[in-house]
């Protein structure tokens, strides 16, 4: 138990030189992407061993032994390049580290202090020995992800030892007000996708006169190809925590909820532990480091529901009722959880608040731009070189993000489109203007996407843009909770349209009416799930027009994607009529004589490709 300030400096400290006694560490990846790719089995292995070797040592601070700690670590963010392992003070980062590879990391590395080069990341004939030469980590500024990767994230011993609950501690010894005029100062916007000020939204709720009040935590992260969130949660829970624990004491609300969804047990699992430990210390509960001040959090699991990533739903489903959004005003500032006035921010804004109270505004506001301070957390996907977790000052161009730290297009494909913000937001074309286009809440928003929380998804050449936006419009209508009629029958209406058209059956028709349901829906649709499901079309249509007019005055996908729309052919002068394809074709539809050009009947042709993939003479191709 921790019951002071000075307790948890003296206890930060004692802790910091235990950790110091490990003088080799080795941190393993235990993000779900990794833990997928077998890294606990890679964890243990490399403990076995090192224990065999009598090097092994777990931090205590009753003894004096020195060696090696070996840690499962959060994400370290570079996905792509899994199972990952670290191995300190050296700071290497062993890439696709397999089973049969840890005996070498402990005798190689561990033992002799010698990096073993195939496991390193290698780009254009060079060895990028640490981890933080690589042009994926080297154009990063990792605030809120810092301890991600570096610190174990089930001890809550090691995140006071590198200087957690410090802020809640400063903050304690300030008025609620202070504290919202500081967060209000640092110019720091929600980081879930709306960019509200979060300072101001605090500031509504401590004006509140209500005794009961609520502070929530948006942990529902849906958006596809989106992995913020979880990441944070996974790798540094006690972060979140603290930054609740701070908005608590800032609005006088005494209990927290986190949402989260059952989809992510890993993440459910280190804050179940995180607020244990916590209260296990006295950083939650009763009486908190001596200042009077109780604030208890709970865990709120989700079903998997898009729609209770809204505030109202997300309440709702809090209640114990349906997850669905309600008519604004009463704002949830005002009346939220249990009709009380509540704070509700998403994790990555929490996480930013102790970050904050250390720094002060005016350092912070030296990241990122004006209006839009700070950094943001994206998850890099889709056709680039270097997918994962990435974290930038706010501003930070698109090019910089997908050439510089995305590493460029694979397979020297060329650059067509962005999708960021979630199935809600919009397809930015990629010429001079969006080059160079700053990532923020207010740039996006005026080229007619959104940062949403901050997916990110990159589409090369052989992308239809049609069929991206058939994808996104398929599931906001699958997620669309029913209760307004806009979003109800207007995405499937969208939907509909667009399934023709990458049919072949559409017509010009059909463009005017996208045109308008979506410019009907995006109007008068009740919550933002509604007023944003059309940003895919809308800015397909803006950007890529000309896919649209293929798709329906031509009948052809130039990207070759819509199955319906393209055509398999017999080149004659290359055939040399072997049957290979008459035999395979399982609804014959291919016909001819032995040693003569084959010919496809195109009615009874299901395009399969079976025949494409027989063909020896690489004579059928698909057009």
């Amino acid at each position: 138990m921790i019951r002071n300030y000075d307790e948890l400096l003296s206890y930060g400290d004692l802790y910091k030189k235990s950790l110091d006694k490990q003088k080799k560490k080795v941190l393993v990846c235990a993000g779900t992407g990794c833990l997928a790719g077998g890294s606990l089995a890679i964890y243990e292995k490399i403990k076995e061993l090192v224990k065999e070797s009598g090097l092994l040592v777990d931090v205590d601070l009753d003894k004096e032994e020195e060696g090696v700690g070996v840690k499962k670590s959060g994400c370290h963010g570079f996905c792509e390049a899994g199972p990952l392992v670290r191995i300190e003070p050296y700071n290497y980062l062993y890439l696709h580290v397999r089973l049969e590879d840890c005996e070498e990391i402990v005798c190689r590395t561990l033992k002799e202090g010698k990096p073993i080069e195939r496991l390193m990341y290698h780009s254009n004939d060079r060895i990028y020995k640490t981890q933080e030469e690589i042009p994926f980590y080297k154009k990063q500024t990792r605030l809120v992800l810092h301890n991600c990767g570096h610190i174990d994230a089930e001890n809550i011993q090691e995140y006071i030892g590198n200087g957690g609950y410090k802020a809640a501690a400063l903050a304690l010894n300030m008025t609620p007000q202070e504290i919202c005029n500081l967060i209000t100062d640092s110019g720091l916007r929600g980081r879930g996708g709306g960019g509200y000020p979060a300072g101001r939204k605090w500031s509504q709720v401590l004006a509140q006169n209500n005794p009961v009040k609520y502070v929530v935590c948006n942990g529902d992260e849906g958006d596809p190809g989106a992995f913020m969130d979880r990441s944070i949660m996974e790798g540094d829970p006690h972060k979140v925590i603290e930054g609740m624990l701070i908005s608590g004491f800032a609005t006088n609300a005494n209990k927290g909820y986190i949402y989260v969804r059952a989809e992510y047990p890993m993440a459910v699992h280190r804050l179940q532990l995180a607020i244990e430990q916590a209260k296990e210390y006295g950083l939650l509960g009763e009486n908190i480091l001596g200042s009077g001040f109780n604030f208890n959090i709970q865990i709120a699991q989700g079903a998997g529901a898009f729609v209770c990533g809204e505030g109202s739903a997300l309440t709702s489903s809090i209640e114990g009722e349906r997850g669905m959004p309600r008519v604004k005003p009463p704002r949830t500032v005002e009346k939220g959880l249990f009709e009380c006035p509540t704070v509700l921010n998403n994790v990555e804004t929490f996480a930013n608040v102790p970050i904050i109270i250390l720094k002060g505004a005016e350092e912070y506001k030296k990241l990122g731009i004006e209006k839009n301070t700070g950094t943001k957390v994206f998850a890099l996907t889709g056709n680039v070189v270097n997918t994962g977790l990435i974290e930038v000052p706010m501003g930070t161009s698109l090019g910089e993000v997908i050439f510089g730290i995305g590493g460029g297009i694979p397979n020297g494909k060329k650059f067509k489109a962005v999708q960021i913000g979630g199935p809600s937001g919009g397809c930015l074309i990629f010429d001079e203007n969006h080059l160079n286009l700053p990532l923020s809440f207010d740039s996006l928003e005026e080229a007619g996407a959104m940062i949403g929380s901050g997916g990110m998804v990159i589409m090369d050449e052989d992308t239809c843009m049609v069929e991206v936006a058939r994808f996104f419009m398929s599931f906001t209508q699958r997620e669309s909770c029913g209760k307004c009629i806009p979003c109800r029958e207007g995405t499937k209406r969208m939907l509909d349209i667009l399934e023709e058209i990458t049919k072949g059956n559409g017509t010009m028709d059909d463009l005017n009416l996208l045109y308008e349901i979506a410019d009907t829906v995006k109007n008068t649709a009740l919550c933002g799930l509604g007023k944003t499901a059309p940003n895919p079309v809308l800015s397909t249509l803006q950007y890529f027009y000309d896919e649209y007019l293929a798709h329906v005055v031509d009948k052809v996908c130039p990207a070759k994607i819509c199955k319906e729309l393209a055509e398999i052919t017999i080149d004659p002068d290359i055939c040399k009529g072997c049957s290979k394809c008459a035999k395979i074709c399982p609804v014959k539809a291919i016909s001819g004589k032995i040693k003569e050009p084959y010919h496809i009947d195109k009615n009874k042709c299901i395009k399969c490709g079976a025949c494409i993939e027989v063909c020896p003479f690489k004579a059928i191709k698909e057009v």
